[in-house]
């Protein structure tokens, strides 16, 4: 039996997917009262508990053999800085012992790139860099690096445990509605539409799946890989999106200093209507840090393969197209533990 952490999430609803298609039993653990949508299709187990709550954590875990861990939380505002720390070492920490307790036979981290940091732009990222923990200006990156070194040592330690580090995940079945699944819609219109400066690595979120399931099989404990796929600038990415939907909006284009001025008021917003805003100082600076990413390791060792951006594209636009309507801009709840 498998248990997948953060399972009604992106990665994670297209993983109980596929391992249910596949032919695996799978047990998804879910958030109390976390909209279960983009579970229905598949039925898997679900089984209601936050990975802060330790018992409820430990007995979820209770026969099983593999546990993918991808329960996080992104933090777009400073008010929500803290939960995030919990959620993503703490809550990381207490999936690290459960699955010693319970004889896990082996635990899928999933990391990200992020963790990495931000290496000068002359460098390709590969897995040789370290994790870095005191990334300036990354609170996110920060807890991911620190979540992933607390693997690494549990690794080393005894835990049969491996790491995958995604780039930015884009494609189908965002029910979540991610910051790039609200840019797709965004452009997904024949009306102006804004564009800016930047460009990043993204990967089809069904070939960050496929690496999940090799990585069960293959892998040495301890290894991490980085699993990239293309790397595009935003008004590629536009252009892709509005060639996908047959539309030909006028573009807007706003130069890098101009966007981080007005990128403030859109974090304001947030607070208020309780929605993503399409762009945060974060993504800003994601957007002109080095993205140059290997994928080398992955493909050697898990026979990683990605597919064309293009397919990506299409295929996220067709089903925001069937789906934009009903998946709603909105917050994901994390509740802490009582």
């Amino acid at each position: 039996m498998i248990l997948v952490t953060g399972a009604a999430g992106h990665i994670g609803n297209v993983l109980v997917r596929e391992l249910m298609r596949r032919g695996y039993s799978v047990r998804a653990l879910v958030l109390p009262g976390e909209d279960r949508s983009p579970l229905v299709d598949s039925k898997p187990e679900i089984v209601e508990g936050n990975i802060l709550d330790y018992p409820v954590l430990l007995a979820a875990m209770t026969g099983a053999d593999v546990v993918f861990h991808l329960a996080s939380l992104v933090a777009l505002v400073p008010e929500q800085y803290a939960l995030m720390q919990k959620v993503n070492i703490e809550g990381t920490a207490n999936v690290i012992k459960a699955c010693q307790e319970s004889g896990v036979k082996r635990l899928i981290y999933t990391s990200s790139v992020h963790a990495f940091g931000h290496p000068d732009k002359n460098m390709v990222i590969n897995e040789s860099l370290p994790f870095d923990t005191e990334i300036a200006g990354g609170s996110y990156d920060q807890t991911k690096a620190k979540a992933s070194k607390l693997v690494v040592e549990a690794a080393r330690a005894g835990l049969n445990a491996v790491l995958l580090a995604p780039t930015g995940v884009i494609g189908p079945y965002d029910f979540k509605r991610s910051e790039m699944g609200e840019m797709t819609n965004y452009w997904m219109k024949s009306s102006p539409t804004f564009s800016l400066d930047g460009a990043f690595d993204f990967v089809d979120v069904r070939d960050v799946v496929d690496a999940h399931i090799a990585a069960m099989e293959k892998g040495e404990a301890g290894e991490t890989f980085l699993l990239p796929g293309h790397r595009v600038s935003v008004r590629e990415y536009r252009k892709l999106v509005q060639d996908a939907c047959s539309v030909c909006g006028r573009e807007i284009y706003v130069p890098m200093k101009l966007a981080r001025i007005f990128t403030p008021l859109a974090e304001w917003f947030y607070r208020i209507s309780k929605t993503r805003p399409q762009f945060t100082r974060y993504s800003i600076d994601t957007l002109m840090s080095n993205s140059v990413v290997s994928g080398k390791k992955a493909v050697e060792v898990l026979d990683y393969n990605v597919r064309p951006i293009f397919e990506t594209v299409q295929d996220s636009v067709r089903w925001w197209e069937e789906n934009g309507q009903v998946v709603k801009p909105s917050l994901r709840n994390v509740l802490p533990a009582k």
